[in-house]
C-alpha cells in the first residue's frame, strides 16, 4: 500500500492542506512571492462581494433546473431502452455519443447552433415561435448552457440506470403480472424502489457536476461570465480571482466555501434517501 499512500499524500492530501492554509493568507505572486496571515478576512470579504452572490445565484438556479431534468430524462431513456424495442442497441450508442465528445467541442457546436442566424432560431422561425439572442441576452444565456448540458450529461446517467435495471429480479415482474398489476404499478412499486440507491448516486453526482460548471460558461462568455454576469458561476469566479486577479488566498477561500456547500448537499441527500430506507 506504500506507493498508493505516497501518491495520494503528495498529489491529493498535501495540496488540500496547502490550499486550506493559503485560504487564511494574502498571497503575493507578483515579484517576490510572499505570504501574510490574515485570519478570517478572506471569508469576511466573501459576504461583502456582490459578484459572489451573483455567481451563487446563477449556480443554484443551474443546479435546481438541470439536476432534476437530467435525472428524469436519464431514467426515462433507460426505461425505454430496457424494453424490447427494435434497434435499441443502435439507440444506446447514438444517445451515448454526446457523453464521450469533448466538452469544448460541444460548446463550440452549440454556440453555432445558438447564433442569431443559427439552426435553433431558424427552426423556431419555421414554427412561428419567438427567437432569442441566446449568446447575448442575459435572460436566456444561462438557459442555453442548461439545454446543452442536459442533452450531453443525461446519457451518462442513462447508462448507469440501464445497468441497474438489469439487476431488478424478473420474477418480481412476473409475480406482479399474475396479480394483475399495471405497467405503472410495476414501475412505482418494483422498479423505482430498486433504483433508489442508483438515484441517490445520480443525484449526488449531478449536483457535484453542476456546481462545478466552468468550461461551458468560460467558452460561452470568453471567460467574463457575461452577458451582465448572467453565466457567471462560482467556479468561473474562482478562476477569475485566482488566475486573472492573482488573488490566490481569496480564491481558495471561495473554494473552501464551495467544498462545504457540496458536503452539506451530499449529507442532506444521504439523510433524505436513508429515511426512505433503500
Amino acid at each position: 500500500m506504500t506507493p498508493t499512500i505516497l501518491i495520494a499524500g503528495v498529489f491529493l492530501i498535501l495540496p488540500i492542506v496547502y490550499a486550506v492554509a493559503l485560504a487564511f493568507q494574502k498571497v503575493q505572486l507578483l515579484g517576490e512571492v510572499s505570504y501574510h496571515f490574515t485570519g478570517l478576512k478572506n471569508f469576511a470579504r466573501i459576504a461583502q462581494d456582490d459578484r459572489v452572490w451573483i455567481a451563487l445565484k446563477n449556480t443554484a438556479e443551474y443546479v435546481a433546473i438541470v439536476v432534476p431534468i437530467q435525472t428524469i430524462l436519464a431514467l426515462g431513456l433507460a426505461l425505454i431502452l430496457n424494453s424490447q424495442i427494435k434497434g435499441r442497441s443502435w439507440f444506446r450508442v447514438a444517445f451515448f455519443l454526446p457523453t464521450v465528445t469533448s466538452s469544448a467541442v460541444l460548446t463550440l457546436i452549440f454556440m453555432w447552433i445558438y447564433n442569431s442566424n443559427g439552426l435553433l432560431n431558424s427552426v423556431l422561425s419555421l414554427l412561428h415561435l419567438p427567437t432569442y439572442n441566446w449568446l447575448g441576452d442575459p435572460g436566456v444565456a444561462l438557459k442555453g448552457i442548461m439545454i446543452m448540458n442536459i442533452w450531453s450529461t443525461a446519457p451518462l446517467f442513462m447508462v448507469i440506470y440501464l445497468a441497474a435495471l438489469q439487476d431488478v429480479p424478473e420474477t418480481l415482474y412476473e409475480a406482479a403480472t399474475l396479480d394483475g398489476a399495471s405497467r405503472w404499478e410495476k414501475l412505482l412499486y418494483i422498479t423505482l424502489p430498486f433504483l433508489q440507491p442508483v438515484t441517490f448516486f445520480v443525484i449526488v453526482m449531478g449536483i457535484i457536476g453542476t456546481f462545478q460548471l466552468f468550461d461551458q460558461s468560460y467558452i460561452f462568455s470568453a471567460g467574463s461570465g457575461g452577458p451582465n454576469d448572467s453565466t457567471l458561476t462560482i467556479v468561473l469566479l474562482i478562476y477569475q480571482y485566482a488566475f486573472k486577479n492573482l488573488d490566490m488566498g481569496y480564491a481558495l477561500a471561495l473554494t473552501l466555501v464551495l467544498a462545504v456547500i457540496l458536503m452539506l448537499s451530499t449529507l442532506m441527500q444521504r439523510a433524505l434517501f436513508k429515511e426512505e430506507q433503500f
